[in-house]
């Protein structure tokens, strides 16, 4: 039986203005929830728990703190050559309009 692929796709790019004060210096993906958990990290955990692997994170505003979490909780081994959680970044690429990467 041929394994089907998947490529899971999270949006995490809101400003989190309903969570102020908590999205003051952070994304609203990367606030803590329970001490060492972040609110995206329950989204990515779905995804490698139904046995999605392949995962983009598309991120836009204040998202250091996001792209530190995805850089110390969830790096897969290098000996896992088709999984991997990937950041994308939003670009601005004419005018003032945030868009995502286009290949």
């Amino acid at each position: 039986m041929q394994q089907v692929r998947v490529l899971g796709i999270i949006l995490a790019g809101g400003k989190g203005t309903r969570l102020y004060p908590l999205t003051r210096e952070r994304s609203k993906p990367a606030v803590p929830f329970g001490g060492k958990y972040r609110i995206v990290d329950f989204v990515l955990s779905n995804f490698v728990n139904s046995g999605i692997y392949s995962i983009y994170v598309l991120t836009q505003f204040k998202s250091q703190s996001l792209l530190q979490n995805l850089r110390e909780a969830w790096q897969f081994s290098p000996l896992l050559q088709n999984q991997y959680i990937i950041p994308v970044p939003a670009q601005m690429r004419q005018g003032d309009h945030w868009s995502p990467i286009r290949g």
